[in-house]
Order: structure tokens, then sequence, then C-alpha cells
């Protein structure tokens, strides 16, 4: 008659086995869900900063706008500036921002024809460069502005010919929060409006890119 004998050592490795296993396996989930949690706050922190720029309301107040050659001109609520001044072509858009943010407007492309949201929006290394930073606090109006002086410029004439026959354009706006990150393009379609003798501008919003992230479309 043989008698089993209980082999402890073979046991107590099992079980040591089975207690390592289960520690990684809430470790795995501890550090998962650490990461999620932490993606989650950085997201939140995020959306506290996102500027989102539109433009403003028709019942905005004025703002008077200033270029670096001293030109000056008043911008009313929900219009545009295209004035024609001395060769110079000044522009300029008045803009809400309606994210959490405060919005850095650092550059913009000039586009002499109308774009819809679908066609693609140029690189951004190709942007023109704003000659000093432009700030709109959220919940509050700024502006935006640009000009093209030299005759030689690629979209001098063709934009010359828009304001003239007063045609629709598109001006694509660059800007981040103040933080130096989540760049955005927003995309500004102008659009003329005869009064008279006189033509307003006024604009319009087609679309938004977030440069730093996944498009959601």
């Amino acid at each position: 008659m043989v008698i089993a004998t209980t082999d402890w050592a073979t046991i107590a490795t099992f079980a040591t086995a089975i207690g390592t296993l289960v520690l990684a396996v809430a470790t795995f989930a501890a550090v998962r869900s650490a990461n999620l949690s932490a993606r989650v706050a950085e997201r939140s922190f995020q959306v506290n900063l996102r500027p989102v720029l539109v433009p403003s309301r028709i019942d905005d107040l004025a703002q008077k706008i200033r270029w670096q050659d001293d030109h000056w001109a008043r911008l009313e609520g929900n219009q545009t500036i295209i004035e024609f001044i001395d060769g110079s072509i000044y522009l300029a858009i008045s803009v809400r921002n309606v994210g959490a943010g405060l919005a850095v407007t650092f550059g913009w492309n000039v586009m002499t024809e109308l774009a819809t949201g679908a066609t693609p929006h140029a690189d951004p290394a190709q942007f023109r460069m704003q000659t000093r930073d432009l700030y709109t606090p959220a919940g509050d109006i700024g502006f935006w502005q640009g000009a093209i002086r030299d005759a030689s410029d690629p979209d001098y004439a063709a934009l010359s010919k828009d304001i003239s026959e007063a045609r629709p354009f598109t001006i694509d706006v660059l800007y981040g929060d103040h933080e130096g990150g989540q760049h955005t393009i927003t995309r500004f379609g102008i659009f003329p409006r005869r009064d008279g003798d006189v033509t307003k501008w006024f604009p319009s919003v087609s679309r938004h890119w977030n440069l730093d992230r996944p498009d959601p479309r």
C-alpha cells in the first residue's frame, strides 16, 4: 500500500506564482488607471486653456486698429477691414474668442478665392508670421490684422482684383494658447456686401483645424 505525501514545496511554489501573477495584474491595472487619469487630467487642463476664434457679433464694440506703419482704422463688430491705400492692402477681422483660454495669434495665410472647409489648409510653415502677437481674451473680442505692401508679392495682384471687383476670398488664421500649444487654424471666408457706392466686408468661419492632436472628422 502506497501512502501519498503532500509536496509542500511544490504547493508553496505554485502559490507564490499565483500571488505574483495576481500582483502583476493588479499593478498593470493600477498603472493603466493612473495613466488614464493622467490623460483625463491633461485633457481637462488643455480644455481650460483652449482658444476658439470666430467672427465677433454685430453688436460688439468697435476697435481702433493700428499697423506698424502708423496706419489707423476703425473696425466694427462682425466686420472685416479691407483698405487699399498708397499701394498697400490693409486687412483686419473683428473676432470673438468663444474658447476657455487666451488666444495668441501668430500667423496667417490668404487664399485669393473662396475656399470651403473641404479645401486643405497650407503648411503652417508657409504662413505669414505676424509682426507682433495678437491676444484675444477668453469670452471677449479682439482682432486679427495683416497687410501686403509689396506689389511683387505673389498674392498682391489677385487680392487687389478681389477687392476692386468685390469678390469673396479666404484668410486662414494660425493661433494657439498662451502656453505655446494647441495650435489651431481657423478659416475665415470674407464676403462683400454692396450698400450703394460702399462695399462692406463680413467674415464667416467654415472650419477649425487642430494641429497638435488628431482631427475628429
